[in-house]
């Protein structure tokens, strides 16, 4: 398995090149930079393509709606060439919070929206005069002056990378993608991921070969029992948020993620505490198994194991988020779990 991490420079722009700096230093092979509702990814995208030599850089993720997709197409073009290649391109639908509450443009035909997106994203990385006439995209402007035109940058091959919970949108990537971004992944439940995305890997006539399953999980390394325990408990009211805090009123992706996982019942349970606004409650809902199947949390021994049952399900690219209270910490967390996951 590769392994990458994914950072997001809310809490401070510096800090978060010196991991990258440092992260690639120790051999990780990819870094994903989140956009969320903080910082901007692109521009630390930029400075990140500066800063460091090997390693690849990708978009996790830009969301789609809130940049038009020849945007996307010259924020790809221009990154490839920042980085000499090492560009991918992440993107996903988001959610109507996101979308709607803070960028104020519709979240409707989110799967709709993504594939076209993707289609004018390629059209124009191709080099070729944009044309599109969609339900969300419409390239050039319906009776206006606007004519078809193409890109003046080169032509390059940028890998696209989906983020995808719900079958749709895994289906579209089976379809489509050079690369699934996933989370709130369960091996042991891998099939509510798989199905879809296999059905449309087999639509394409393609296989997994041709997709990068790309899974991400908090490591942390507990040196006995006790201290695992205290872990996992910690990170209940995390796990909590996800399940309730997450998406709005009627859509919450990661909650029906876990629930076609196994976990209908404590998700919806959680999500009604949550939004009730009893955060402890939704909390103490939240059990250990929980916490241990969608992380790579506990003794050094259970984190290698819990590797190779990723590595058999299927996941090429293991994405680690370090646990520790300072960069020295995060550090030494990710070395430790990247020399696991060469072993593995």
């Amino acid at each position: 398995m590769r392994t990458a991490t994914t950072v997001e420079a809310s809490g401070g722009a510096a800090g978060t090149v010196e991991f990258v700096v440092e992260a690639e230093k120790l051999g990780l092979d990819v870094t994903w930079v989140a956009e969320a509702w903080g910082a901007d990814a692109v521009s630390v995208l930029g400075h990140l393509a500066a800063r460091t030599d090997r390693m690849l850089l990708g978009s996790g993720v830009l969301q789609v709606g809130t940049r038009t997709p020849v945007a996307l197409a010259q924020i790809a073009a221009t990154l490839a060439d920042l980085s000499d290649g090492r560009f991918l391109l992440g993107l996903g639908p988001s959610g109507p919070q996101v979308i709607e509450g803070l960028h104020g443009v519709p979240f409707a035909r989110p799967l709709t929206r993504v594939r076209e997106t993707v289609e004018v994203v390629r059209q124009a990385l191709a080099g070729e005069k944009v044309a599109h006439a969609g339900r969300t995209v419409a390239i050039p402007l319906p009776g206006g002056d606007g004519r078809p035109m193409r890109l003046s940058t080169r032509p390059v091959d940028v890998p696209v990378y989906l983020a995808a919970l719900a079958p749709g949108m895994l289906e579209l990537t089976g379809r489509v993608a050079d690369g699934w971004l996933g989370t709130s992944f369960v091996p042991e439940g891998a099939a509510a991921y798989f199905d879809p995305l296999d059905a449309g890997l087999a639509a394409a006539g393609r296989t997994r070969a041709d997709l990068d399953v790309c899974q991400g999980a908090e490591v942390a390394f507990a040196a006995d029992e006790d201290e695992l325990r205290r872990m996992v408990a910690g990170r209940r009211g995390e796990l909590a948020f996800s399940l309730g805090g997450m998406g709005s009123a009627t859509t919450n992706f990661y909650s029906a993620a876990y629930g076609r996982q196994g976990w209908a019942e404590v998700a919806a349970q959680v999500r009604e505490r949550w939004r009730a606004g009893d955060r402890a409650g939704a909390a103490d809902l939240v059990t250990d198994e929980m916490v241990l199947a969608t992380t790579l949390i506990g003794t050094e021994a259970m984190v290698r194991e819990r590797l190779r049952v990723w590595r058999a399900a299927g996941v090429d690219t293991v994405r680690l988020y370090p646990a520790g209270e300072t960069l020295g910490a995060r550090l030494d967390t990710l070395g430790r779990a990247i020399e696991l996951v060469r072993g593995a």
